[in-house]
């Protein structure tokens, strides 16, 4: 039953933005929500935002304590992850949005700009890894 974790998961994330949007009418992108949690879209700390943080922290406690332990092993070294993270985020602010905004709540609304955007983050993941584990040679 492998299918079944991600299966859940994918309700779970479809149904938080479902709901997110309609009683807010508002987009589930989680750099934004985070960005104003942090206060730095300029309107000061978002309680909203800060909420939805705390789920997200609080459901991945709760999938540990149902899963238990989960052995997981990083491979890659310490300045590769923080310089991969430190591009991920300029990427999500310069595409104004990531997976969860684009990629989820966008194509769900049909949004072409959307589709654009997740077609080109899904394109360049894939050069990146093919780049890194064929040309270059695992990094």
């Amino acid at each position: 039953m492998t299918y079944l974790s991600p299966l859940l998961g994918g309700l779970m994330i479809g149904a938080g933005a479902g709901l997110y949007l309609l009683l807010n009418g508002r987009i589930a992108g989680i750099s934004g929500l985070a960005a104003s949690a942090l206060g730095l879209t300029g309107a000061g700390i978002s309680r909203l935002g800060t909420g939805f943080l705390a789920g997200i922290l609080a459901g991945a406690a709760l999938a540990y304590l149902a899963l238990g332990h989960v052995n997981l092993t990083i491979t890659s070294s310490l300045p590769l992850l923080v310089v991969g993270g430190l591009l991920t985020g300029f990427g999500t602010r310069l595409g104004s949005g990531c997976t969860s905004g684009h990629g989820v709540c966008g194509l769900a609304r049909l949004s072409p700009r959307s589709m654009v955007a997740t077609a080109t983050f899904m394109g360049v993941a894939a050069l990146t890894v093919f780049v890194t584990r064929h040309l270059v040679g695992g990094i």
